[in-house]
C-alpha cells in the first residue's frame, strides 16, 4: 500500500513510543481491550484477549470476532495470514513482528525484526516468513531464528515484494528499477528498469505482473520479460490499493486538487480483456484498501481510514446498506487483508490492535493447513521474577529466612529522622492553561505523568523540582510564561483571540498604536506578511505595483497593489492579504519552489521558515519583474494608462533590483568564456577561516557578490568538462540591494555570533574601555565606561551587544572593473564628503531599510518579523510629521523600536534572514506620482465567463454613460458567500468554546442596486465569482448558491471572475459613492476591501442601541417595511434593496437625524417588540416581497 496519501503525521513516529516502565495508553483507547492482559516491560501484551461468550456470528455475514493488542501505541504496518498454517502475522512502526494462533488470536511469537525501520510487507514461505523493511529483506523461522538477512543499498527505500515461485522473489520501491532475488542463493540475479518509479504495489496473475505506481499509474508487464505490455493512468494525484481477479483490475487513490490530494470516491474498474476502462465504481466511503473476495461472486471488500467497509460488484451499483464499521482503539486504520479461504478479514489500527472479522464461529484461515508446533511447558519450578526497576514493587515478595534476630535495615530511632515526601509543584502548562470559575481551576492534562501516581524520589534527587520555583503557583501574574523568557514578548508570536463575535471585540489596539497598518496571520501561507510589509515601505516599489494594471487574472502585481491601497486606506487598523494570497497559490511556480505551506505544516511549523522565506523573497522580485515586463508590452486594462516609471524596455523592478554582472569561465587550458547576466539579490557567501579571526560585513558581502569557485565546467577548446576557476564582477550598481542572509546551520549561526564578539570588544576598547577575561565587566569599568572620560554611556553598552551588521556601505566600481565596499559611518560622511558628492565619481552608500529576521521559539514553531525603517513620506501622509524612525513588524503588532535593535541578533533566538540596503536619495531619481489605473469603463457590459447564459436570464442592467455615479450617491450593497474551509474550535473543561481558526470564506455572488434616479432598486452588478478552489459549503440556505452557480462549463448566471469584480468596487470606493448594506464589515472584509467610514451605512448599526443585540435584515423588514423577505434562502438583490429601503426609512424616522430622542424612543419599541416575538418573523400567509414585485419589467425588456 502506498502510505503517502495517508495521515502525515504517522511518518514522524519515533520507535521509543512506550515507556521502558508503565507503558502510557492513549486515552482514546478501550479499558475493556486490555482487561486480563500482562505487559511486559517493553509495553507489549503477553497474552492474547478474551472473547465474550455472548459474542454471536451469523453464518455468511462478516462481524466481529476477537481484537488482540498486538503492541501498545505503536501503528501495525501490516498484517498477513500465513498461507501453510493457521496463523495471522502483525508487523508493526517500530520494527516488530507478532504472530497469533487461530481464530482465537493466541499469541504464538513476538520478536524484532528491524531496530528502526518500519515493516513494510510480509510474505510466509513453507519454511519461514520473510520480512520486508526500507532496505533489509529478512527471512526467519516462525520461532524467530533468523534464516537469512539480506541487506539492500542504503539509497534503496523498497516497499512491495512479489512472490513469482517457490524460490524467485521480486522486490520494488521508490527507485527505477525492480530487483529480482533467488531465495536458495540468496543473491540477486536481475536488475529490471522500471520507466515509471514509484512500485509501490505488485500483483500477478497468469498473464500480467501487475505494477503500482506512486504516480497513480498502473503498469502491466510481461511474465517472462517484464516489458510494459499496457498503462492504465488511473489517478491524478497517487495510488493508495488495487486488485486483480478474473478479467477485472479495480483500483482506489487519490486525485490531485488545488489545495493538495484529495481521496477519490470513485473506483477505476478496467477489463483486462479490452484493455479499457468501463464505468468507475462511485462508493459511499474514502476508500483506502480493497480487495476481491470471490467467494459466490466476485465482489469487492472496500475499506476506509476511518473504519468504513463496504461490499459492493465490480460492475453494479454500490448500496449504503452494505456498510458496516470497524471499531479501531486509535483514530486510523492502517492495514487489511483476506484470508485464503475468505472466510477471515483482518484489520490493523494505528494503536497496536489487531480485528479479526469472520463470516462463520469457527473459520479456518487456509483450506488446507498444517498444524502448528508448539514450544514444551517449562516444567521447572522457580521463583517469580522480580523487576528492581519498579518503584512501586512490594518488598515482601522477596523471600527471607524466619530469624529473631535485628536486621540490617531495623535502624535504632536516635539514627533515623522521618522524611515526609515533598509534593512536586504544580506542572507549568497546566497553570499557564488554567482558566478559574469562582474558586475552581480547570485545565486541560497535559499527559506528562501517570494519572493518580507520584513516583517516588529520593531526597538527593528532588532538585528536579527546583526546576520549577520559577513558575507562579497563582493565575495571578501568569502573562509572561517561563518557557518563553528567551523571546522578548514583542517578538513572539500573536495570534487572535476569537470570540462569539469573531474579530468584533479583539482589541488590536493594544497591538499597535500607531496609524500604519498591520497584517492578520491566520490566512493560509500568511508567513509572508513581514516581506510585504518590507516592499510596502519601498516608495517606488509602492508607488510602481499601484500604478500596475493588467488583464491576467491572477497577477501578483495587481494584487499586491490593491493590498497596498488597503495599507495606504487603514488608519492603524489590520488588513489581511487573503486575494493577494490566493493569487500566489495558482501559480505554479511558487508550487514548485515548495512555497506553498499546508495548513498543518504552517500551524506546527515544520517548514524552515527562513529557508522559505528568502526563497519567497527572489520567487516575488521575479515573479514582479515578469509582470511588469509583460504589461509594458501589450499593456493595461481596458485602456487604462500605464506605469510613468520608464520607458518601454526593462521592467522598473529590474532598474531598482537588477545587478548587471559578468561570469568569467578559465579553463586550466587557458581558454577564457565570458558571459554578461543580471541577478534581483545576492546570497552572503562566509569564509572557511574558524580562528576567530575579525571579518567585517563589508568583505563578505564582496566576497559573496564578486565570488569565485572552482567547478567542474565545459570547455569547448578541450571539448570535454575540465575543472575551471568561476568568477563574477559586477558591471552595474542595483538601486535597491537585497541580500539573503543564510544562515541556516549552526557553522553560520556560529560565524554571526562570533564576529558580533569581536566588534563588541574592538567596540570597547576603541571607547577606552577594557574587557575582563570572564568576558564579565568589574565595576570599576563600569564606573570608567559610564564616565565623561570614557566616552561610552552605560546605556550605549547593551547597544553594542550582538551588533556586526552596519547601517551603512559604502560601494565603488573600480576603473578596472573591481568593487570595492567598507563600511560607512556617520564620521565617514564628515571625512569623506557628503555622500551626492561622491555619486558623481561612482560611489554609492547604502543605507540599511530593513532587515527581516527568524523568531526560534519550540513552543509555537517560530515565526517571522521584520525591522523596517519607515521613510519621511510615511509619516507625512499618517502622522503629518517628518521625520524616520524604526518599527518592529510582527503581524498585526507594530512598536517603534531603537535603531540599534534592528541590527542585534542573538543566535539563541533571533537569526536575520533577509536584508535590504536602498542607495541614499533612491526615491529623488523617480517618479512617484501614484496615477489611479482603474476607469469608469470597468462598470460597462462585459461577457459572462458561463457558456449557458442566456440574455433572458439577465438580472441587471449595466450603467449608461449618463449614469456614472457620482461623489456621496447612493449604491445598495449586499454579498453572499460560500465556505472553503471549516471553522476549527476546540471545547474547554469549563465548557466554554474556544475558536481556534475561523472558517475560511470566499465572495460568490455581489450585488450593487442603484440607490437613486428613474431606475433606483435596479441591480447594476449582480455578478457571480467564479473560483477554482474547492467549495466544503455552499451555504445554500443562507446564500442562494447551489452547486454548479460557479462552475463555467454548466453555470447559467453571469458569471466573472474576482478581479473583474473588485475593479468595478474599487472605482466605486475612489469615486466616493456611499454604501447602503446590512452587516458591511463582514461583507468588505471577506472581499477584502478597505472603504473609508464616512462611506459606508450600514443598517445593522442605525438600527442598533447601545449594549443590545444585533438585528436581523429579516426582522427590521417585517416591522418596519411590512415585507416578509428571506424565505427559503437569501437573495442579494432582495437584500440590498431592502437595505435601501430601511435608510430611507432611517432618514424619515430622525426627520435626517435632526431628531435622534424621537428615533430613539423607535428603537425602544422595536426592541420591545422583539422580545416579545423572540426575534422571529410570524410565517406568512401569502408571501410577498420586492423580489416577487414588478420591479424586473426593465430587466426582462433587455
Amino acid at each position: 500500500m502506498n502510505f503517502e496519501g495517508l495521515d502525515p503525521g504517522l511518518a514522524e513516529y519515533a520507535p521509543a513510543m512506550h515507556s521502558a516502565l508503565d507503558p502510557v495508553l492513549d486515552a482514546h483507547l478501550n479499558p475493556s481491550l486490555l482487561q486480563n492482559v500482562d505487559l511486559d516491560p517493553e509495553g507489549v501484551a503477553l497474552e492474547a484477549l478474551p472473547v465474550q461468550e455472548s459474542v454471536h456470528i451469523m453464518e455468511g455475514v462478516y462481524s466481529e470476532l476477537h481484537s488482540v493488542v498486538a503492541e501498545v501505541g505503536v501503528p501495525v504496518s501490516v498484517s498477513h495470514f500465513d498461507l501453510h498454517e493457521e496463523m495471522l502475522w502483525v508487523g508493526s512502526h517500530g520494527g516488530h513482528a507478532t504472530s497469533f494462533f487461530g481464530p482465537a488470536l493466541e499469541r504464538y511469537s513476538s520478536f524484532q525484526v528491524n531496530g528502526s525501520d518500519d515493516i513494510r510487507q510480509i510474505q510466509s514461505l513453507e519454511n519461514g516468513i520473510l520480512f520486508l523493511t526500507k532496505n533489509n529483506l529478512k527471512y526467519m523461522a516462525r520461532g524467530g531464528l533468523i534464516i537469512f538477512d539480506y541487506l539492500l543499498e542504503e539509497s534503496e527505500d523498497m516497499h512491495s515484494l512479489l512472490l513469482t515461485d517457490s524460490s524467485t522473489l521480486l522486490v520494488g520501491g521508490l527507485q527505477n528499477h525492480i530487483l529480482e532475488i533467488d531465495l536458495n542463493t540468496v543473491q540477486e540475479t536481475q536488475k529490471y528498469a522500471v520507466e515509471t518509479p514509484g512500485v509501490t504495489i505488485m500483483r500477478q496473475t497468469n498473464r500480467f505482473f501487475f505494477c503500482g505506481h506512486t504516480s497513480g499509474k498502473v503498469s502491466l508487464r510481461d511474465l517472462r520479460t517484464f516489458k510494459v505490455e499496457h498503462e492504465f493512468d488511473a489517478f491524478s494525484g497517487s495510488l493508495s490499493d488495487f486488485d486483480v481477479h478474473g478479467n477485472l483490475l479495480a483500483a482506489c487513490g487519490f486525485s490531485s486538487r488545488l489545495t493538495g490530494l484529495a481521496c477519490d470516491r470513485f473506483l477505476k474498474v478496467y477489463d483486462l480483456r479490452m484493455m479499457r476502462a468501463i464505468t468507475p465504481l462511485q462508493v459511499h466511503v474514502d476508500p483506502a484498501f480493497l480487495r476481491f473476495i470471490p467467494t459466490y461472486t466476485s465482489r469487492l471488500a472496500i475499506i476506509s481510514q476511518s473504519g468504513q467497509c463496504q461490499f459492493c460488484e465490480p460492475t453494479g451499483l454500490a448500496n449504503p446498506a452494505d456498510i458496516f464499521h470497524v471499531n479501531p482503539v486509535g483514530p486510523l486504520l492502517m492495514t487489511f487483508d483476506v484470508s485464503a479461504s475468505k472466510q477471515a478479514l483482518a484489520f490493523g489500527d494505528s494503536e497496536g490492535c489487531v480485528h479479526l472479522w469472520t463470516d462463520s464461529p469457527e473459520p479456518s484461515f487456509n483450506p488446507y493447513s498444517r498444524e502448528t508446533e508448539f514450544a514444551l511447558p517449562c516444567l521447572v519450578d522457580s521463583l517469580p521474577p522480580l523487576d528492581w526497576s519498579q518503584d512501586l514493587l512490594p518488598l515482601s515478595l522477596i523471600p527471607v529466612p524466619l530469624t529473631t534476630d535485628t536486621l540490617l535495615s531495623d535502624w535504632p530511632a536516635a539514627n533515623s529522622a522521618p522524611a515526609p515526601r515533598r509534593a512536586p509543584p504544580v506542572d507549568a502548562e497546566i497553570l499557564r492553561t488554567m482558566k478559574k470559575v469562582g474558586f475552581i481551576g480547570y485545565a486541560p492534562n497535559p499527559r506528562t505523568r501517570l494519572r493518580n501516581q507520584i513516583p517516588y524520589r529520593l531526597k538527593e534527587s528532588d532538585s528536579e523540582f527546583d526546576s520549577f520555583s520559577q513558575v507562579t503557583e497563582s493565575p495571578i501574574g501568569r502573562e509572561e510564561e517561563p518557557h518563553l523568557h528567551m523571546v522578548s514578548k514583542k517578538y513572539r508570536k500573536v495570534t487572535i483571540k476569537y470570540s462569539k463575535l469573531g474579530l468584533e471585540d479583539f482589541d488590536f489596539k493594544h497591538y499597535n498604536k500607531t496609524l500604519f497598518a498591520g497584517l492578520e496571520p491566520h490566512i493560509p501561507n500568511a508567513y509572508c506578511n513581514c516581506m510585504i510589509q518590507v516592499l510596502y515601505f519601498l516608495e517606488p516599489v509602492r508607488c510602481l505595483i499601484q500604478n500596475h494594471l493588467c488583464q491576467k487574472e491572477f497577477c501578483l502585481a495587481c494584487e499586491l497593489g490593491f493590498l497596498f491601497h488597503m495599507l495606504d486606506l487603514s488608519r492603524g487598523d489590520p488588513c489581511q492579504g487573503s486575494n493577494f494570497l490566493r493569487a500566489f497559490r495558482t501559480i505554479p511556480e511558487a508550487s514548485a519552489l515548495g512555497l506553498i505551506l499546508a495548513d498543518s505544516d504552517e500551524a506546527s511549523g515544520k517548514g524552515n521558515l527562513a529557508r522559505l522565506i528568502q526563497r519567497w523573497n527572489r520567487f516575488i522580485l521575479t515573479q514582479l519583474h515578469q509582470d511588469m515586463q509583460e504589461l509594458e508590452a501589450p499593456q493595461a486594462y481596458r485602456g487604462a494608462g500605464g506605469s510613468s516609471f520608464c520607458s518601454s524596455g526593462d521592467s522598473v523592478i529590474g532598474q531598482l533590483f537588477s545587478c548587471e554582472m559578468e561570469n568569467c569561465s578559465l579553463c586550466r587550458c587557458g581558454s577564457e568564456t565570458v558571459r554578461a547576466s543580471s541577478t534581483l539579490l545576492f546570497t552572503l557567501s562566509y569564509p572557511e577561516d574558524k580562528t576567530g579571526k575579525s571579518c567585517d560585513f563589508a568583505q563578505v558581502l564582496k566576497r559573496s557578490i564578486c565570488l569565485e569557485q572552482n567547478t567542474q565546467a565545459w570547455c569547448d577548446n578541450c571539448e570535454k568538462y575540465q575543472p575551471t576557476i568561476q568568477t563574477r564582477n559586477i558591471r552595474h550598481l542595483p538601486d535597491i540591494l537585497v541580500i539573503n542572509c543564510e544562515v541556516n546551520s549552526l557553522k553560520e549561526a556560529d560565524f554571526w555570533r562570533m564576529q558580533a564578539e569581536v566588534a563588541f570588544k574592538m567596540a570597547i576598547k576603541k571607547h577606552g574601555g577594557e574587557i575582563s577575561k570572564n568576558k564579565e565587566f568589574a565595576l570599576a569599568d563600569w564606573k570608567e565606561l559610564g564616565s565623561p572620560e570614557g566616552m561610552l554611556m552605560c546605556s550605549s553598552i547593551e547597544e553594542l551587544k550582538n551588533v556586526w551588521l552596519p547601517f551603512s556601505i559604502r560601494m565603488k566600481i573600480t576603473k578596472n572593473k573591481g568593487l570595492d565596499v567598507c563600511n560607512w559611518t556617520d564620521g565617514d560622511e564628515i571625512q569623506w564628503g557628503p555622500a551626492r558628492a561622491e555619486e558623481e565619481h561612482g560611489v554609492y552608500v547604502y543605507d540599511l531599510m530593513a532587515t527581516v529576521v527568524h523568531i526560534l521559539d519550540s513552543r509555537t514553531g517560530g515565526s517571522l518579523v521584520a525591522h523596517i525603517k519607515v521613510g519621511e513620506t510615511y509619516h507625512q501622509r499618517k502622522e503629518g510629521v517628518t521625520h524616520q524612525q524604526w518599527y518592529l513588524f510582527n503581524d498585526f503588532l507594530i512598536e517603534p523600536i531603537d535603531k540599534h535593535e534592528a541590527v542585534q541578533f542573538d543566535m539563541n533566538w533571533k537569526v536575520p534572514a533577509i536584508l535590504y540596503y536602498v542607495k541614499r536619495n533612491l526615491n529623488s531619481k523617480y517618479n512617484l506620482n501614484i496615477k489611479n489605473p482603474i476607469e469608469a469603463s470597468v462598470l460597462l457590459a462585459e461577457a459572462s465567463l458561463a457558456r449557458k447564459q442566456r440574455k433572458t436570464h439577465t438580472t441587471f442592467i449595466p450603467l449608461m454613460l449618463n449614469e456614472m455615479p457620482q461623489v456621496g450617491d447612493l449604491v445598495g450593497l449586499d454579498a453572499e458567500f460560500v465556505t472553503l474551509n471549516e471553522e476549527e474550535a476546540e471545547l474547554r473543561s469549563d465548557g466554554t468554546k474556544s475558536t481556534i481558526k475561523p472558517s475560511q470564506m470566499s465572495v460568490a455572488r455581489i450585488t450593487c442596486v442603484r440607490g437613486q434616479g428613474p431606475n433606483e432598486g435596479i441591480p447594476f452588478i449582480d455578478d457571480y465569482i467564479s473560483t477554482q478552489e474547492q467549495v466544503v459549503d455552499y451555504l445554500t440556505q443562507y446564500s442562494g448558491i447551489k452547486p454548479g452557480d460557479l462552475d463555467a462549463k454548466i453555470s447559467s448566471k453571469h458569471l466573472t471572475t474576482l478581479k473583474s469584480t473588485y475593479l468595478k468596487l474599487r472605482f466605486l470606493i475612489d469615486i466616493g459613492v456611499k454604501f447602503v448594506g446590512h452587516g458591511l464589515q463582514k461583507d468588505f472584509r471577506v472581499i477584502n476591501l478597505m472603504v473609508p467610514k464616512d462611506q459606508v451605512l450600514d443598517t445593522v448599526y442605525l438600527f442598533h442601541m447601545p449594549r443590545k443585540r444585533m438585528i436581523s435584515l429579516r426582522f427590521l423588514a417585517w416591522y418596519f417595511l411590512d415585507l416578509k423577505i428571506q424565505g427559503e434562502t437569501h437573495d442579494s438583490i432582495e437584500d440590498a434593496r431592502t437595505a435601501l429601503q430601511l435608510y430611507r426609512k432611517y432618514l424619515e424616522l430622525s426627520k435626517n437625524g435632526t431628531e435622534p430622542e424621537s428615533f430613539h424612543k423607535v428603537l425602544k419599541g422595536l426592541y420591545e417588540k422583539g422580545r416579545k416575538m423572540d426575534w422571529k418573523v410570524p410565517e406568512p400567509e401569502g408571501q410577498t416581497s420586492p423580489k416577487n414585485a414588478a420591479v424586473f419589467s426593465s430587466v426582462l425588456a433587455l
